[in-house]
This record gives structure tokens, C-alpha cells and sequence, in this order.
């Protein structure tokens, strides 16, 4: 029971609540669309994290969404040993740099009186969000090895039985806890973003 919740209305609440959220603030409010930058009143230390951050996430990010829209193309990548190989280490180095850089950011923001003014309670949460997903990512790499191959037959038949509106559970209820929180926790950021100037 606990499963079909957190594995099937669960990721339907969190995209629905993102695009009614995001729909309402566009309509309501368009101010809050606006990012409110902070490279003005700090910027030295802005570059230090935010190169590592932005390079490492939307890599890793672009090579979830690949391996999700064309399986058997990244099927055919893994397949070679040598190559799943480097992908892994690649990936958790990827990891690695993306933790520093959002370290960094964090630690920016704590530091800088100005800086630390201008965040939100919102800000706060996502940074949190997005530091803890990283960190379970790099967990999930490091000690449940080869997840670039076997994320073909978990993680991308569940999304994909989301999108076409038949969820199977099966592909993910058996997976270790932390992976599991690795796949909700996406959700859990997708839940956060409307409320935050990342929409």
C-alpha cells in the first residue's frame, strides 16, 4: 500500500501541484518568475559554485533524460563493459563536482550577509532538495554499482508506465531504500519548484 502511494500518486500529486502552481504564480504574479540574481552583490565566490554545480547537474541530468527517451541507444553504450565503466566513474565524479559546487553556493549564501538577506525560506528548501538528491545519487553510484545499465529495467519502465498512464510498481518496489529515495526525491523537487524562483 505504502509503495502505490509514494510510487504512483505520489509523482502524479507532485506534477500536478507543479503545473497548477506554476500555471497560477505566471497568471497571478509574473514578478515571481523573475530570479532575483545575486552575482551583483557577491560574485567571486558565485563562479567557484556555480561553474561545478550548473556543468556537473545538467550533464548528469542530460544523460538521465537520454537514457530515458532512448533506452535502447544507451542499452547499446552500456552493453560494453569497458564503456559502463566509464560512464560509472564519469558519473560519480560528475556527482563529486556537483556536491562541491552546491557546497560552495550553500556556504556563499551563509556567509554573505548581503546575500544570506536576499534568500528566501524557499531558496533554503530547494537548495536543500537539490544538495540531498545529488548526495543520494552519488550514494546509490557508489554502492549499488553498474545503474547506468540497470536503470533500463527499473527506473525508465516506471517512469514510463507514469507517463502513459499505466503505473507498474513491480519494476521498483523491490529496489534497495536509498534508491528508492533517490527516485522520490525527484519528486519531491518537482513538489518544491513552483513555490520557488527556479520556475
Amino acid at each position: 500500500m505504502l509503495d502505490t502511494v509514494l510510487f504512483i500518486a505520489f509523482p502524479y500529486v507532485a506534477v500536478i501541484l507543479a503545473t497548477v502552481v506554476g500555471i497560477y504564480r505566471y497568471y497571478s504574479d509574473r514578478f515571481s518568475f523573475s530570479s532575483f540574481s545575486s552575482q551583483f552583490l557577491e560574485s567571486r565566490r558565485l563562479f567557484w559554485g556555480s561553474v561545478p554545480w550548473h556543468y556537473g547537474i545538467v550533464t548528469i541530468l542530460s544523460v538521465h533524460l537520454f537514457a530515458f527517451f532512448f533506452p535502447g541507444a544507451w542499452a547499446a553504450l552500456t552493453a560494453d563493459p569497458t564503456r559502463l565503466y566509464i560512464i560509472e566513474v564519469t558519473g560519480m565524479a560528475l556527482a563529486l563536482v556537483s556536491i562541491v559546487g552546491i557546497s560552495l553556493l550553500v556556504l556563499r549564501r551563509m556567509s554573505d550577509d548581503r546575500v544570506r538577506v536576499v534568500t528566501t525560506w524557499a531558496d533554503w528548501l530547494l537548495i536543500l532538495a537539490l544538495l540531498v538528491q545529488v548526495i543520494l545519487g552519488f550514494w546509490v553510484s557508489f554502492f549499488y554499482r553498474w545503474g547506468s545499465d540497470w536503470f533500463l529495467r527499473t527506473a525508465q519502465p516506471w517512469l514510463l508506465s507514469l507517463v502513459v498512464f499505466q503505473p507498474n510498481i513491480e519494476y521498483v518496489s523491490a529496489l534497495p531504500l536509498v534508491v528508492k529515495w533517490h527516485h522520490l526525491w525527484g519528486f519531491v523537487i518537482i513538489c518544491i519548484f513552483p513555490f520557488t524562483r527556479l520556475v
